[in-house]
Order: structure tokens, then C-alpha cells, then sequence
């Protein structure tokens, strides 16, 4: 299995910009999260913390396809620099209006400017699909260890949030998302040799990505993923708070993002032959199932018996997640032109983040009105439309699917930055 990713980073420069990549896109597990940690403790709501955290997938959702197109037309380095240092300035000033207490408007206003940040997994993405695009089979291989990275992220990023912001201050943990960002992007972009030639709005005709039927069917799946996505990390938070151990919350998201880095790992190591289109709709089913049992044990189980028991339901849970991920971001890869591929891995990230938007405010709400266990629900019923939807599209994405005759292993790219 190990050999399959050593082959990938065979060519030069491969493993410089995938460790960027990496510390560029911790601020996506980050600082969510964060903030919700940070204005739970500040503010002292949930539905405040989970409606500014949305606010800020929201902005990412309507402003992330536009910062990816320009990438696409002007090149990562010229695009992801001046924005992702404007998202900075903008994450100053949400943390200097949490700490002085200043008027809950201003901490939407400048959740809304740290939107424009750049999609470090889309970048990333492209300059593997530019090396290997020839070669499926390693173009696989570097989809899915980049599904795991994401996972990883997944894993350290919440832990670092809330760890720093429960046991330095308040504000610790959106300020280290900053600072990943800075430090990320600088060495991300500093890697010119491997960075995808541009494409210039002459060559993309067509118009935007997002007018592709099998596109949209994965967006709208996406919106559905990542309002369980978000869901689960607010309702988690508010649960292990419940129980008298907030700092655990991390831990317990970890274990889920451990569950999916590794299913992702050994699903990114086989060589399968199934349609793309009957593995996505497979996995988007299993993550809806997941979500009873964690229902479930939240509703009987209390205490430190239901935090572990939770960690255990999230562990299985976490098995769905990478392969399904891998396999819609491979669909895009065949749906869509290669100059417009970043512009529609943005697109998914987009769905992501409006269903991230949508969970997180919902489950906040729900938690104030109802109790943190009751918040489950709101990832269960996103699951399920998320069924609903994959299916009646299930036509449109395949159209994605590699043609039986051509013998072509499916390739497959995953992000997100839930």
C-alpha cells in the first residue's frame, strides 16, 4: 500500500507544495470551530457563536468561486497572496471585536471579510491533477492521500482551536488559524515550478463551471455533507460541555476525522472497478446511517460514559466520509474542463460550506431551544436529504463514470475544508 503514495512523489516539488498545502489549510478546520469556541465562552450563546460561524461559511460559500476562478485566469500565486492576506486583516479585526466586547454586528461584518480566503485544497488539487492528469491511476493515489491530509487536518486543527481557546485564551485558537494561513499560503505560493499554467478567459468558453447538470447534483449532496459536517462539531461542543468536559470536544472530532483519514488511506490504495457514480451514492447513503447511532447514545448515555461512547459512534462514522469525498471530487475532475478545474472544486467547496452555514446555525438554535442531544438531529435529516438528492441525480453523475470500454481506472480528488 505505502508504495502506491511513495510513486506519486517521485516527481520534483511534490512533496513541498503538499506540505504547504497542509499547514495552508488548517485554518479551514480551524476557525470555525474557534469561533464558536471563542463567543460560546465570550458571549456565553451557542446561537450566537453558530449563527457567526455560519455567517462566515456563507461568505466563504458566495466569495470561494470567485477567488477560484481568478485563480484559473491569473495563477495561484498572483490570487492567493492578496487574499488570503485580506483574509487576515479581516480575522484581526473579529478578534480584537470579541475581546472588547464590541457590538455583535461588527463580529458578522468581519466573519462576512474572512470569506475571500483561498481554497489551499482546490490549489493543491490542481497541481496534482496537472502532473498526473495522463496517469489515473497515480492521479487516484494522490486524490485520496490528499483526502487523508484533509483528514489530518481535521484531526490537529480542532484539537489546536479548542485546546488553545480553553486553556490560554478565548481568542487563541482563531488567532492560530491566522497564522497557519500566513505562514501556509507564503510557502504554498513559493513553490513556482509546479504551480498550473493559466488559463486565460479566452480559452474557457462555456461560461462558469457551475452550468454542468452533474455538477450541481454534487453541490447540492455537498450542501447536505457539510451541514452534517457543521452540525456535529457545534453539537459536539455543546454535548461534551453538558457532561462537564468541554476540553474533550476536540478529542472526540479528532477520533471522527481518524476514522475517515483512515478509510481514506486504505480506499486510496485499492484498485476498484465499480462506477464512481455507485461509490458516491453508496457513501453518501452510509454517512446518513451513521448519524442513528450517535443520535442514540446521545439521547440515553450521559457523562464521561457518553463522551467515549460518542468518540466510538463518530469513529465508525468517520468510515464514510474520505471515500466518499475521493470519489465526488474524482466525478468533478471528469465533469468539468481542466481550465476550469479549480473553479469547480471551489464549487464544491462552496456546497460544503453553505451546508457547514446552514448545520452549525440550525444545530446552535436547536441546542438553546432544546438540549445539546436533540442537536443530532440536524445532521441525521441533513444525511437524509443529502440520500435524496444524490439519487434522483444519480443519472447526471454519470455521465462522470470512466467508459467501460476505455479500461480507465477512476481517478479521484477529495477537500475539503469542511
Amino acid at each position: 500500500m505505502l508504495s502506491s503514495y511513495r510513486q506519486i512523489f517521485a516527481a520534483p516539488g511534490t512533496l513541498a507544495f503538499s506540505s504547504a498545502g497542509f499547514i495552508a489549510r488548517l485554518p479551514i478546520s480551524m476557525t470555525g470551530i474557534g469561533i464558536v469556541t471563542m463567543l460560546s465562552q465570550l458571549k456565553g450563546s451557542y446561537g450566537v457563536a453558530g449563527a457567526v460561524s455560519a455567517t462566515l461559511a456563507i461568505a466563504a460559500a458566495a466569495l470561494g468561486p470567485a477567488v477560484s476562478w481568478l485563480v484559473d485566469r491569473r495563477g495561484q500565486r498572483r490570487v492567493a497572496i492578496p487574499t488570503a492576506a485580506l483574509a487576515v486583516v479581516f480575522a484581526a479585526g473579529l478578534l480584537l471585536c470579541a475581546h472588547f466586547d464590541a457590538p455583535t454586528w461588527t463580529l458578522f461584518l468581519f466573519a462576512v471579510g474572512m470569506g475571500v480566503m483561498p481554497s489551499a485544497g482546490a490549489m493543491v488539487r490542481a497541481r496534482w491533477a496537472q502532473l498526473y492528469r495522463e496517469e489515473p491511476a497515480k492521479l487516484h493515489t494522490a486524490y485520496s492521500f490528499e483526502a487523508v491530509v484533509d483528514e489530518f487536518c481535521f484531526i490537529v486543527g480542532p484539537i489546536l482551536a479548542v485546546g488553545l481557546a480553553t486553556t490560554v485564551f478565548p481568542e487563541s485558537g482563531v488567532l492560530a488559524a491566522a497564522v497557519a494561513l500566513t505562514v501556509g499560503m507564503a510557502l504554498f505560493t513559493a513553490q513556482r515550478r509546479t504551480e498550473p499554467p493559466v488559463h486565460p478567459a479566452v480559452t474557457r468558453g462555456g461560461g462558469s463551471a457551475i452550468v454542468n447538470g452533474g455538477l450541481v447534483v454534487l453541490v447540492l449532496t455537498f450542501i447536505a455533507t457539510g451541514a452534517i459536517f457543521g452540525s456535529v462539531e457545534i453539537v459536539t461542543v455543546a454535548f461534551a460541555d453538558a457532561q462537564g468536559h468541554k476540553g474533550l470536544a476536540a478529542i472526540i472530532l479528532a477520533v471522527w476525522a481518524l476514522g475517515s483519514g483512515l478509510a481514506g488511506m486504505v480506499y486510496g490504495a485499492l484498485k476498484l472497478r465499480s462506477p464512481l457514480s455507485t461509490r458516491f451514492f453508496a457513501g453518501v447513503l452510509m454517512m446518513a446511517l451513521s448519524m442513528v447511532p450517535i443520535l442514540l447514545v446521545a439521547s440515553t448515555v450521559h457523562g464521561l460514559g457518553g463522551l467515549l461512547a460518542a468518540g466510538g459512534a463518530l469513529l465508525v462514522a468517520g468510515v464514510a466520509i474520505s471515500p466518499t469525498l475521493i470519489s465526488a471530487m474524482a466525478l468533478v475532475e471528469r465533469l468539468v474542463p481542466a481550465a476550469q478545474l479549480t473553479e469547480g472544486m471551489a464549487w464544491t467547496t462552496t456546497g460544503l460550506a453553505l451546508g457547514v452555514a446552514f448545520g452549525s446555525s440550525t444545530a446552535g438554535w436547536v441546542i438553546d431551544a432544546s438540549g445539546a442531544a436533540a442537536g443530532y438531529w440536524v445532521p441525521l435529516v441533513a444525511g437524509a436529504f443529502g440520500v435524496l438528492v444524490a439519487l434522483v441525480g444519480l443519472r447526471r453523475l454519470r455521465a462522470g463514470d470512466p467508459a467501460p470500454e476505455a479500461g480507465r481506472p477512476a481517478a479521484e480528488p477529495v477537500d475539503l475544508e469542511r
